[in-house]
């Protein structure tokens, strides 16, 4: 439900592997062999569930599962995203082996993306030379008005150096769409790694200057140049910073809400023509845009004015190296791995390129990919069944809704009314997105990742003027991940998580609905969080709370906050409540709604034991499962500052700790480390 360019407004759920059937559909189990949805061998029973259920649920499997070296974190997520990335491999294997496919087919297309990014040889032959005529234009800029055009024409290739521009829906006249400007800029993961004075952020900024240092050395400047260079652009990257809002601010819908006509942008933010700018982008005809960020842009615009051009044309040259490092020879692709995946995050080794390069295939052609895809390991039956579990999570929220003892009848009419209202996407698209007019060829790389932005940039901006198509995804088919998105009031659950560890269709209702059915409930408490409860029905952002309910509603906000604040991994580092509010809110209603759902199942009315376990500890069982992870000290403390979700132990534990069902399913007692007493336990939706 975050404001962001990649999927607008939506808020998302993240963060074993199966044996893949070939030539046909998903088994009716995609279980492993030999493994059970609920597996006793992985609980650690030296763990008393009541001081630490995330350990007793998960300790044995975290001891006998650790992160591959590929990897920064593994877990349930993880292991379902590697069986869909192996199955996506034999498609794609498939699919560019074959010559003769019509040009602009899904299999040319799909085939010939993933054949460019897998010949190593030719892209090594290329070496710089594949962005050569990015950088000669950079090189061309001379005053701030050409640095402004070249801006722009950067805008449209989707390199984006200092901001980002996309086309969405208006929060506040929701049918139609409008062109939004996010703040942007920096090489670094957060602005605290600019201004913050900890030790470990000094020496990820002293790490940086080598790391940029040795890409421009790579692309050919001395090494005197190459520190030099490496000096100035951290200056210009800690101006932006200090310009920049902060990840908590940020999640203000309010806040982030500033309509602007075009000539108060050029008042607001002088030092760029921006009616020229617009027209350069292919924005036309349009009298209003949303600027996210005011103060960044007013900030930056001046920026462009008073910073020297060659400083300009070195931080471009940067950026332009640093973004396309991934697409280029290996010395540019290991260098930019070395920062951000060893030193940011403590990834020992490189993916398999063959996984590299079908993100980028799934980034590009994602839904002719998905459509491959989804044709081959996806059921009727398998979207029959998850469409059943929707529909019995909203009749439970319902009730509890209805239940509330802190809501005026008034407001839980509106709460209903947009309850009711929910767009329900499971699977895949109901209309597939048409490529016609994206060029893409065998022999370069480069080439294709430039024509795939220019196409989506093109496609992006003409939405403008049209109604806002509500059928339009935010994730493509085989993505392991689920979001709401708060415009549209929809909940959408792609395939690709619709698999073990989530979900089964041959497994009993206990841990399905502990499982996938928290996934729902959590995508459904997103439209009643924080955020999400600015929002209306009719998707537009505008109050429906009567006052005394609002602030009820808030001091039950800030207790979520304050437990989660008072959270700590690695020794000490506190867990953000403010940033992580809206996905502690939809944790602690997922796992709420899902186990009402599971009581009104006749598994959930009865008291049948399976492997010695009730149907009640079962599906506390599959909540936990869901969080399991391993994950490196290095990416924990990135996620601390970057990430709205908590880290997993948490957002197992922490609902838990408020939930009374749980206590009784596992004789919870005062004096073990979950244990609330009653009347401190938290209770929102």
């Amino acid at each position: 439900m975050r404001k962001i360019f990649l999927a607008a407004c939506v808020a998302a759920i993240s963060l074993s592997a199966c044996q893949e059937q070939k030539g046909s559909k998903m088994a009716a189990s995609s279980i492993p062999s030999g493994t059970k949805f609920i597996d006793p061998a992985h609980i650690d029973s030296s763990v008393v569930p009541g001081d630490n259920f995330y350990l007793f649920a998960n300790g044995t499997w975290m001891k006998n599962n650790p992160i591959p070296g590929t990897e920064t974190r593994w877990g349930s997520f993880n292991l379902l995203e590697d069986f869909n990335k192996k199955a996506l491999k034999g498609i794609l294997e498939e699919t560019s082996a074959k010559s003769g496919s019509p040009k602009g087919s899904p299999a040319q297309m799909v085939g010939d993306l993933y054949a460019s990014g897998m010949d190593t040889a030719a892209i090594e032959k290329a070496g710089i030379s594949a962005i050569q005529p990015e950088l000669d234009r950079i090189n061309g800029i001379q005053d701030a008005a050409t640095l402004a055009n070249e801006l722009a024409r950067m805008t449209t290739v989707g390199l984006n150096p200092l901001f980002s521009v996309y086309v969405g829906p208006d929060d506040k006249e929701v049918t139609k769409n409008i062109c939004n400007m996010y703040q942007g800029g920096l090489g670094l993961p957060d602005r605290d790694y600019y201004l913050k004075k900890d030790a470990r952020e000094t020496e990820i900024r002293a790490k940086y200057l080598v790391h940029i240092s040795n890409m421009l050395k790579l692309a050919g400047e001395t090494p005197e140049d190459a520190t030099k260079h490496a000096q100035t652009i951290l200056a210009l990257e800690t101006k932006l910073a200090e310009a920049s809002m902060d990840r908590v601010a940020m999640r203000d819908p309010y806040l982030m809400y500033n309509k602007m006509a075009i000539q108060q942008m050029n008042e607001s933010a002088k030092g760029i023509d921006w009616k020229m700018f617009f027209d350069q982008i292919m924005v036309k005809g349009q009298d209003t845009i949303l600027v996210a960020q005011p103060g960044f842009f007013k900030a930056m615009s001046a920026m462009v004015q008073s910073t020297p051009i060659d400083d300009w044309k070195v931080y471009l040259k940067w950026h332009t190296i640093s973004n396309m490092a991934a697409y280029l020879n290996k010395g540019f692709d290991q260098e930019s791995f070395s920062f951000y995946g060893l030193e940011l995050r403590g990834q020992k080794e490189q993916k398999p390129r063959w996984k590299r390069v079908l993100s980028v295939v799934d980034g590009a052609v994602g839904e002719q990919l998905g459509q491959m895809y989804t044709e081959k390991y996806f059921t009727a039956e398998a979207k029959k069944r998850m469409e059943e579990l929707v529909n019995n999570l909203q009749v439970a929220f319902e009730a509890r809704i209805k239940k509330l003892d802190w809501m005026s009848d008034s407001t839980k009419t509106k709460a209903l009314e947009k309850l009711h209202t929910f767009i329900k996407k499971i699977g895949y698209p109901d209309k597939w997105r048409d490529y016609t007019g994206l060029e893409i060829v065998r022999d370069s790389y480069v080439k294709n990742i430039m024509n795939s932005n220019l196409f989506d940039y093109k496609y992006m901006i003409s939405k403008l003027g049209k109604p806002v198509d509500k059928t339009e995804w935010g994730m493509t088919p085989p993505t392991v991940n689920a979001y709401y998105n708060p415009a549209f009031n929809e909940i959408v659950f792609p395939a690709g998580i619709l698999q073990y560890p989530f979900f089964d269709l041959s497994v009993d209702d206990a841990p399905i609905y502990g499982a996938i059915g928290a996934v729902i409930g959590h995508e459904m408490t997103h439209g009643f969080d924080d955020q999400g409860c600015q929002y209306a029905a009719d998707g537009n952002l505008k109050n429906w709370w009567s006052a005394d309910d609002k602030t009820r509603f808030d001091a039950k906000t800030k207790a979520v906050q304050e437990q989660y604040d008072a959270y700590t991994i690695l020794d000490g580092k506190h867990v953000n409540g403010a940033l992580t509010l809206g996905e502690n809110i939809a944790d602690l209603g997922g796992v709420t709604i899902a186990y009402d759902a599971y009581k009104m199942t006749q598994q959930g009315k009865g008291n049948e034991q399976i492997d010695g376990f009730t149907g009640d500890q079962r599906f506390f069982l599959s909540w936990a499962q869901v969080w399991r992870q391993n994950i490196t000290d290095k990416e924990a403390e990135q996620r601390l500052v970057t990430d709205v979700h908590s880290p997993g132990e948490h957002r197992c534990n922490g609902p838990l700790s408020n939930f009374d069902p749980f206590y009784l399913a596992f004789n919870v007692k005062e004096g073990q480390k979950m244990f609330k007493p009653a009347e401190q336990r938290i209770r929102v939706w």
